[in-house]
Order: C-alpha cells, then sequence, then structure tokens
C-alpha cells in the first residue's frame, strides 16, 4: 500500500511511527487519554451552571436590571463584587509564569501551566461581568475608543473604560504568554495523537521541531512576554482599585487600596491554583510532579500575602480612627457590628486568622488542609469585595439615602455560573493540553542530572586524592 504524500491531511491523521516514549511524556500526557466519572460530572455541572445563567441573564434582559436587587444608593451589586473577585484571580497565573520566571523560581514549572490557563479563563470570566452589569451587554462596543460614524468619544473619566483597557491587555498577553509556553508541549502532543487531534495539534505547533534555532526563539520570546507581563501584575488590579479610590464615599477614598488589591489579587490567586491543582493531583496521580516542594512554597506565598492583607485591614481601621472623621469612624463602625458584621468577620477570619495556621511547617506540607484552606480563603476573598463595596454605598454622607442591599436571586444564580463558565473552561482544557508543561519538566531533570554527574565526580576525585 503506498503511503501517502508528506504533508497532506491524510499524513497528518495517519498515526506516526510510535517511538519510546519517555516516562514524563507517558505520565503527563496520560491526563488527556479518557477520563474517571468525576471529570464527567464535574463537567455536566458546570455546563448546567453556566446554562442556567445564561437563562438567568436572558430573563434580566427581559425583565430589566431592577430584578437584581439594586436599590437607591446601593447600584454596585453582586455584578462588581464578583468582577473584581475573577480580576483578583487571575493574577497569580502572571507572577507564577513572569515574576518568577524572571527570578528563574524552578519550583513554578510544576504549576505553571494550570495557573496560566486559570489566569486565562479568569480574566474572560471577569469580563462579562462589565457587561452583565451595565445591563445592555450588547452595547458594549460604545466604550470601545475606535472611530465611528457616531462622532462619539469615549468618556476616559469612566472606572469602566479604565477596566476595560486593562482587561483587553491582560487578557491579550496573558492569552499569547500560555500559547507561547505550550508551543513545545503541543508538538509532543502531536507525535502521539491520531485523528482531528493530530491536526488540531499539528496547526497549534506551528511547526516545532524543537530545533536549536527554535529553542533559542521560544526562550527569548517567553522572556520578553514575561517582561510585559511582570508590571500588568501591579497594574491591572490597581487599575481595579482606582475604580473606587477615585470616589469620595466613606471607605474608598484611600491611598492603600492600589498595593491592599495587589495583595489581595496574588492571595486569591494562589488560593484557587492550590484549589485546582490539589485534585488535578491526585485524581491523575501527579505526585511525581507536583511535589511537596511546589506546596510548600505556595503556602509561603500565601502566609506572606495574607499578613500584607491583614496589615491593611488593621491600618483602614486605624487610619478612620485616627483621622477623626466621623463619617470614615461611622463606616468602619458599621462594618464591623452594623448590618453586614457577618460578610466583615468571615473575610477577617478566613483571610486573616486561618492563614496564620501556615506558620506551623507540617501544615505547610498537609495536603487536605491546604484544599480546605484554599476554599476558605478563596469564600472570604469574596466576601472582602462584598464587604468593601456594599457597605460603602449603603452608609455614605447623607443619612436619609441609607438603605441596606439584599442580594437577589438572579445575582446569585449569575455568580454560580461564573464558576460554572471558569470549570467547564478549565475542565476542557485538561483534556486537551497537558496540565504540567512537560518540556520544562525535563529541563530540570536534566539539570538535576547534571549537576548529580558532577557531585559524584568531584567525590570520586576527592576519594582518589
Amino acid at each position: 500500500m503506498t503511503p501517502p504524500p508528506a504533508g497532506s491531511v491524510a499524513a497528518m491523521i495517519r498515526p506516526a511511527p510510535r517511538q519510546k516514549e519517555s516516562a514524563t511524556n507517558r505520565d503527563i500526557l496520560a491526563v488527556m487519554d479518557g477520563a474517571p466519572l468525576g471529570y464527567w460530572l464535574l463537567l455536566l455541572l458546570s455546563v448546567s451552571l453556566m446554562m442556567l445563567a445564561g437563562g438567568i441573564w436572558v430573563y434580566q434582559v427581559y425583565k430589566g436590571l431592577g430584578i437584581a436587587g439594586y436599590a437607591h444608593p446601593i447600584f454596585w451589586g453582586v455584578y462588581i463584587v464578583t468582577f473584581v473577585f475573577w480580576v483578583g484571580i487571575a493574577h497569580a497565573g502572571t507572577l507564577i509564569s513572569a515574576i518568577l520566571f524572571l527570578f528563574r523560581a524552578k519550583w513554578r514549572n510544576a504549576i505553571n501551566r494550570g495557573a496560566e490557563a486559570m489566569t486565562v479563563f479568569a480574566v474572560l470570566t471577569a469580563a462579562q461581568f462589565l457587561g452583565i452589569h451595565v445591563g445592555r451587554m450588547w452595547k458594549s462596543y460604545f466604550i470601545l475608543p475606535y472611530p465611528n460614524q457616531r462622532a462619539l468619544w469615549v468618556n476616559f473619566k469612566s472606572p469602566l473604560l479604565w477596566d476595560t483597557f486593562a482587561i483587553t491587555t491582560y487578557a491579550t498577553i496573558s492569552i499569547l504568554f500560555l500559547f507561547v509556553g505550550l508551543i513545545p508541549d503541543i508538538a509532543i502532543a502531536r507525535d502521539r495523537a491520531t485523528g482531528w487531534k493530530k491536526v488540531l495539534y499539528t496547526v497549534l505547533a506551528l511547526g516545532w521541531q524543537g530545533s536549536s534555532r527554535q529553542w533559542k526563539s521560544h526562550n527569548r520570546s517567553v522572556l520578553h512576554l514575561s517582561g510585559l507581563a511582570t508590571p500588568l501584575v501591579l497594574s491591572v488590579h490597581s487599575v481595579v482599585s482606582w475604580d473606587f479610590a477615585v470616589a469620595i464615599v466613606p471607605g474608598w477614598h484611600t491611598t492603600i487600596f492600589a498595593p491592599y488589591f495587589v495583595a489581595g489579587a496574588i492571595f486569591s490567586g494562589f488560593a484557587m491554583v492550590l484549589t485546582l491543582m490539589i485534585p488535578i493531583r491526585r485524581i491523575y496521580k501527579l505526585e511525581a510532579y507536583i511535589t511537596d516542594y511546589h506546596f510548600e512554597n505556595m503556602s509561603r506565598f500565601i502566609l506572606l500575602t495574607s499578613i500584607i492583607v491583614g496589615y491593611a485591614y488593621a491600618s483602614e481601621y486605624f487610619i478612620a480612627w485616627y483621622s477623626g472623621v466621623e463619617p470614615e469612624q461611622t463606616a468602619f463602625w458599621l462594618r464591623a457590628f452594623g448590618p453586614y458584621w457577618i460578610s466583615t468577620w468571615i473575610m477577617i477570619i478566613c483571610n486573616g486568622v486561618l492563614p496564620q495556621l501556615l506558620w506551623f511547617p507540617k501544615l505547610r506540607v498537609n495536603i487536605p488542609f491546604l484544599f480546605v484552606l484554599s476554599v476558605f480563603i478563596n469564600i472570604g476573598m469574596w466576601f472582602e469585595r462584598y464587604v468593601i463595596i456594599i457597605t460603602g454605598l449603603s452608609r455614605e454622607y447623607n443619612p436619609a439615602v441609607w438603605g441596606v442591599f439584599v442580594p437577589s436571586w438572579p445575582e446569585m444564580g449569575i455568580l454560580a455560573g461564573s464558576f460554572g463558565f471558569f470549570c467547564t473552561f478549565f475542565l476542557i482544557f485538561l483534556k486537551l493540553f497537558p496540565i504540567v508543561a512537560i518540556a520544562e519538566m525535563k529541563e530540570i531533570a536534566i539539570h538535576e542530572k547534571a549537576h548529580a554527574a558532577d557531585h559524584s565526580a568531584d567525590h570520586t576525585a576527592q576519594g582518589a586524592h
């Protein structure tokens, strides 16, 4: 039988001659082969939540934003809270991938791929809430600064426009970073795939053959993207914090918001990485690649950022007391002992108290404890945004317009749907692409082997002398 011509579709689909596969390739690519029942149940739940949220949003469009629980003076509700939450979740991916890459932290290599994917999907989830919040999502193009026949220009003083620039810039860099890092691993998957996956990986691999010239270009690209992405870790959530800090609302008008929001974003992002990677490590038996060493370093980052966030909480209350400004003092008194006291104390306990248990070295590598702690941190960080936004708006300067905000069922349904959207795309990514960076893990193994050989040679030489 005559083989198909090289480069044809038939040649791409036809299985390539199998070579001896390395253990690293086999173990990591096994995640993409088949799936346990739990995976399909979780995917079904995620898709169901996403479709439920879509139905609620259609109902909201039909009935109007009045069903969202907005009431004077509170017109920033659960949607903006959730927007800020998902933007924060996205920060750990860039920190792990870009900043730790520049500092040559080797422990990032086992978790960077999952963190990068988490970043992209979290940004895409957050971006939707800008449109959901304003109501008429199909008119979102009004906030894009492009020449048009309407002779209108955007309002550069609007925080929504700042968020649009921040989100689009961050999403662009994050997607590029994820894709460029994936190219060598896609080529590995291409060489063992068949059928439509073979075609998909062949297109996405961009002709990667692993030559020294390609590796040099790839490493240079990753370095340059890391340099571009690093300022975004500080700038994106700083821009989001200015949405609040430029207002004169009690509890918002403060210069601490930018570093406070950035530290909180990294804090919640690392917690979400733990929430995602711990089950993946357990289900797919990746203990040899995602080790206790990685979890201990992530725990230290969580402990550090928890201390920063706790300091920010304390400084807010101190400055409100020290300032002598009655509206500020009242706002923070009502946070702790007013109608939203449950939300405030959930925030303080989950973000400031529970992470202090990580001072104990054994708990930093206790996987069940870390998983439970990461879930509590994510809950606490959502309530942090809820406390900042809702308590500030409900108790402004004029007592005649004070009100109490109660989340409505459509808001909570769309909130649940955002988690469904995020999990759906993450689970699909898990089955299509390697969740651990194969090429980087091999590079570390080669370096460790060479280091061990040099160490053994030194001992042999000393013995001979």
